[in-house]
């Protein structure tokens, strides 16, 4: 169930059914989902769930505690939690996010208007609409003078940039490039000028286009110059010399050219799995 989901919104899910278990549930409720991201999400708590001592404090006043058990025990999904996760899959989906992120969740636990955890939420005058552009806002976005639709425009060139290594188009993928670009691939090699890259495009591009090999955005920042940094993380890229299923984390830097959001330097670092292991059954 939870393939497509990032590594903070598992984390979410972890650390609900570990609230469950700690206040004796023998359901993971929304409620447990509401504390699964304060817990996880700084960025998002404290934007909109800064109080969350008082938070957890309510919670605790309008349910019934039962007998704490092991974390071991599975403790699955109620009602409304599942149809949060369903909420939370179709906004990701029509935002155009490949993964599931905890702002998702949030919004989905909103969308499920009866559960506590939704009407803790709307007595504190938090609005759907202000969520939604939070997710879809890139971090920082309103710093440095850059508007959130040019910002969107920035993110929607690298989206282009992205589906086109999937689908093994690296002729086209090459042309997202300024003329003065830069590709540093995961062995430390550079590559420099659109010419080069695009020459060189099947072999830099390849190993994103693999049956298995996915992607996800992991940030997107406002950098000097009005630029937009943002970092893609890949999982089961296979580099020859490199482990199997290994995770590529692709630095790719855009400035408006023109009119045209164009890619001035990608710079690919391979990082160690284990730092992503978390199992959710």
């Amino acid at each position: 169930m939870f393939e497509r989901y990032s590594e903070k919104a598992r984390r979410v899910i972890f650390f609900a059914r570990y609230e469950a278990s700690n206040y004796g549930s023998p359901y993971i409720e929304t409620e447990h989902l509401l504390l699964g991201i304060l817990r996880e999400d700084r960025g998002l708590s404290n934007q909109f769930l800064e109080d969350a001592k008082q938070i957890r404090e309510e919670i605790e006043a309008r349910i019934t505690r039962g007998t704490r058990f092991s974390t071991s025990v599975e403790v699955p999904l109620s009602q409304e939690s599942t149809m949060v996760l369903r909420l939370a899959a179709e906004e990701a989906r029509r935002l155009g996010n490949n993964y599931v992120e905890p702002g998702h969740i949030l919004i989905g636990i909103m969308r499920v208007e009866d559960s506590l955890a939704a009407r803790m939420l709307l007595d504190r005058g938090i609005k759907l609409e202000l969520v939604r552009e939070w997710v879809v806002k890139p971090s920082g976005s309103g710093s440095a003078g850059v508007s959130l639709q040019a910002s969107e425009e920035a993110v929607a060139s690298l989206y282009g940039f992205l589906a086109t290594l999937e689908s093994n188009n690296w002729v086209k993928s090459a042309l997202y490039f300024a003329k003065n670009a830069q590709f540093i691939d995961s062995t430390g090699k550079r590559w420099r000028g659109r010419q080069e890259i695009e020459k060189q495009s099947e072999m830099l591009f390849v190993p994103y286009a693999k049956k298995n090999v996915t992607f996800r955005l992991e940030s997107a920042d406002i950098g000097p110059a009005n630029c937009l940094v943002t970092n893609v993380l890949w999982e089961n890229v296979i580099i020859t010399g490199e482990s199997a299923k290994s995770i590529h984390r692709m630095t790719v830097i855009l400035s408006k050219e023109v009119e045209d959001w164009v890619i001035f330097l990608v710079q690919v670092t391979p990082i160690s799995p284990d730092r992503f292991d978390l199992k959710i059954s």
